[in-house]
């Protein structure tokens, strides 16, 4: 064979090649690709969607936590207010209730102070009436009159 013929033939089967492959082995490949190419792009896409949403998804919850700090704060504000509340109110009671037993205190001291008047006014009285009695008895001494007083005064 001629060298000439072996390079036609060989480049006639070579076109025969290319265009076998072209028209049935590059069509599936190339869309085998472009659907890669579109997943991989929905993929990007799909992870761009997800980063904006983590982001957004962080945003939403740093206001639900500042939100849930606030609440937080106005709750141990509220606490602290009725505590105090609390504090007032027990202490103007425990203010009634000390004027109230000074006030009982005071009552009974001044009854108790009545009652031994009475009780000292009674005896003076009848101490009276008993030295008086005892001077009538005796005759009239001065020296008498002040020995009685002074049993009078060791009595009482």
């Amino acid at each position: 064979m001629n060298i000439n013929a072996t390079i036609i033939l060989q480049s006639i089967a070579m076109m025969i090649f290319v265009w076998f492959c072209m028209k049935f082995i590059w069509p599936p490949l190339i869309k085998a690709m472009d659907e890669r190419r579109e997943r991989i792009a929905e993929g990007l896409a799909a992870s761009d969607r997800a980063e904006k949403e983590l982001a957004a998804a962080k945003i939403e919850g740093g206001e639900h936590i500042r939100e849930a700090r606030d609440k937080a704060s106005e709750i141990i504000d509220q606490a602290n207010q009725r505590h105090a509340q609390i504090l007032d109110q027990a202490k103007d009671d425990a203010s009634a209730e000390r004027q109230r037993q000074v006030g009982a205190g005071e009552a009974e001291i001044v009854q108790a102070a009545n009652q031994a008047r009475e009780e000292l006014r009674s005896s003076v009285a009848s101490l009276a009436v008993l030295g008086a009695s005892q001077i009538l008895e005796k005759e009239v001494d001065d020296a008498m009159h002040r020995e009685l007083l002074d049993k009078l005064i060791a009595e009482i």
